[in-house]
């Protein structure tokens, strides 16, 4: 065989050589060790959470090392393309804490264009440099065509899958797909110009050296060392409209893009040989390979099942949708990635999560269990070290897409609300009363008066003449100018004048001796005021409420005591 004119005759409109593509796409600059990595979808719906995973490691690895993030879409499969979807990820990745240094990015008018002198950045607009490689190893003799004409294509179009899978011998199926495969290696010149000249389709497949019986040895950088078989299968480089397949088109852009690191799902690891063949067979330093194991979740049984698209929480759309703020979810991922990162974060309650040494070494090999309860407890801790200032930011610019009227209150009076979310914020043990933003209206709603409701009543075991005189007395005593000590001393002293204990280890001792302790006095007060048995400081929330708005609250009790 002719390799040389088989070439020719496949790619005539071909000129440039695998060395004009080196020569454009010069090996980077970067420090040494710098880690080049990269996110590449196909832009076919949602951002994923088992997407965001291995991102967030590209992220922390280029990052950490003084290297370089890129966003390349892989968009070869028009068919299963999602208008807007791309713009959707960027937006969407960038929410949490994923910026590329460059790719495909959005411009100022937010339209995905390129950035980056390794560009197009979306495969669809390469296939010019694919046909140099796919030429090439024509040349060399490691591919060939496999020429179908338009009515077998209609005929395979027609055939039923689902029938054709079922009672299937595997053995005799692996047998009978070997033996076309062996089939369609022999034609002679003569036959592809004669396909040629009638215009029928090919695609163009490598020509596999591999022995299914022998063994690879390679190094996955979370699974360790391992042994795959060798690749025997004389897969599609190139489809017949000429835009490449997943292995062809990643194997050339990452070499010629400067990747180091391939973070992806252990989903890849049956393709790996195929991939390691055609670095080999194109002259490419294999870049180092990282296969992170699925993402789980627990069923209602109890048994582990794969995070799938269908559940609630697999859209990262679902985490803006529930008021989950980025850092939370951040916060989470890095607990997933890293064994050690909780007790980092013990020790380092203030720093951002972009402080952690991230180490691969501390990644799990047989996968993560997504834990709704685990993000939730999460969402507390990152929320109750947030700042007021932050908390009302972040606030504010969930409600205004999410509940418009509680927004509408929050921003008209921003230092009041803020004053309401500072309360127990600080110091070592800050308070967690929230973890999500839809959750905040629940808890600071009796602030606003067209919130505020009796939830709770006062149990009908008090007599009402008591929690009336309560109310009475602590009216007449009331001064907006006591401090928290005086202002309790003064609740202390109505709950003895009226047969309350006012020490509770008095009442501890002896509960049938009171008619309760100041901790039921306290409770009259606060769901007068807040209309809750649980509620922040009372003090505090009476003088952010103010004198008049406390004893409105306080005479509205009343009057249900009549």
């Amino acid at each position: 065989m002719d390799y040389n004119r088989l070439a020719e005759l496949l790619f005539p409109d071909v000129t440039e050589t695998p060395a004009d593509m080196e020569a454009k796409y010069p090996s980077r600059q970067l420090p040494e060790g710098a880690k080049v990595t990269r996110f590449a979808p196909s832009p076919t719906g949602f951002v994923h959470f088992g997407g965001l995973f291995p991102t967030t490691v590209a992220e922390r690895l280029a990052h950490q090392s003084g290297g370089m993030l890129y966003l390349r879409i892989e968009d070869t499969d028009a068919k299963r393309e999602v208008p807007g979807a791309a713009e959707g990820l960027i937006r969407t990745l960038a929410r949490y804490g994923i910026q590329f240094d460059e790719g495909a990015i959005l411009n100022e008018q937010g339209v995905v264009a390129d950035h980056g002198a390794y560009g197009p950045y979306k495969q669809s607009l390469r296939a010019p440099i694919y046909h140099v490689y796919a030429k090439q190893l024509v040349r060399e003799g490691r591919a060939y065509p496999c020429f179908t004409t338009e009515q077998e294509l209609e005929e395979l179009q027609q055939v039923n899958k689902k029938e054709e899978l079922k009672n299937t011998d595997w053995e005799a199926q692996a047998q009978s797909k070997r033996a076309e495969m062996l089939k369609n290696r022999e034609f002679t010149m003569e036959d592809v110009e004669a396909h040629l000249a009638a215009g029928d389709p090919f695609v163009l497949r490598i020509l596999s050296d591999g022995d299914p019986e022998k063994k690879l040895k390679v190094t996955d950088l979370v699974k360790g060392n391992m042994e795959i078989p060798e690749n025997d299968e004389d897969f599609v480089l190139l489809k017949s409209d000429g835009i490449p397949t997943y292995h062809f088109a990643h194997a050339v852009d990452d070499h010629l893009m400067g990747t180091t690191h391939v973070i992806r799902g252990e989903e890849w690891l049956p393709s790996l040989a195929k991939h390691l063949q055609l670095f080999r067979y194109l002259g490419f330093k294999v870049p180092k390979y990282m296969h992170i194991a699925q993402i789980m979740r627990l069923d209602e049984n109890g048994n582990k099942k794969k995070l799938s698209k269908r559940d609630m929480g697999a859209n990262m759309d679902d985490y803006t949708r529930m008021g989950y703020s980025a850092r939370v979810v951040c916060e989470y991922v890095m607990t997933l990635l890293n064994s050690n990162y909780e007790e980092w974060r013990m020790q380092n309650p203030d720093k951002p999560y972009t402080d952690f040494p991230f180490n691969i070494k501390k990644m799990s090999v047989s996968g993560c269990l997504f834990d709704f309860n685990k993000l939730n407890d999460v969402a507390k801790n990152v929320i109750s070290r947030m700042s007021a200032e932050e908390v009302y930011a972040e606030l504010t610019d969930w409600t205004k897409d999410y509940d418009p009227d509680f927004h509408a209150l929050l921003a008209a009076d921003p230092a009041y609300a803020t004053s309401i979310l500072a309360i127990g914020r600080g110091g070592k043990k800050p308070r967690k009363d929230f973890g999500l933003w839809s959750e905040v209206k629940d808890y600071m709603g009796f602030f606003y008066d067209a919130y505020f409701t009796l939830l709770d009543t006062i149990p009908d075991t008090f007599d009402k003449q008591d929690v009336k005189a309560v109310i009475e007395q602590f009216k007449a005593s009331y001064d907006e100018s006591d401090d928290m000590n005086t202002w309790f001393e003064k609740v202390k002293t109505i709950a003895s004048s009226l047969g309350f204990a006012a020490d509770m280890k008095a009442y501890k001792a002896d509960p049938t001796a009171f008619k309760g302790s100041v901790a039921d006095v306290s409770m009259f007060l606060r769901v007068a005021v807040t209309g809750k048995m649980n509620a922040p400081d009372l003090y505090t929330v009476m003088h952010i409420l103010g004198k008049e708005r406390t004893f409105a609250r306080l005479d509205a009790l009343l009057t249900t005591l009549a």
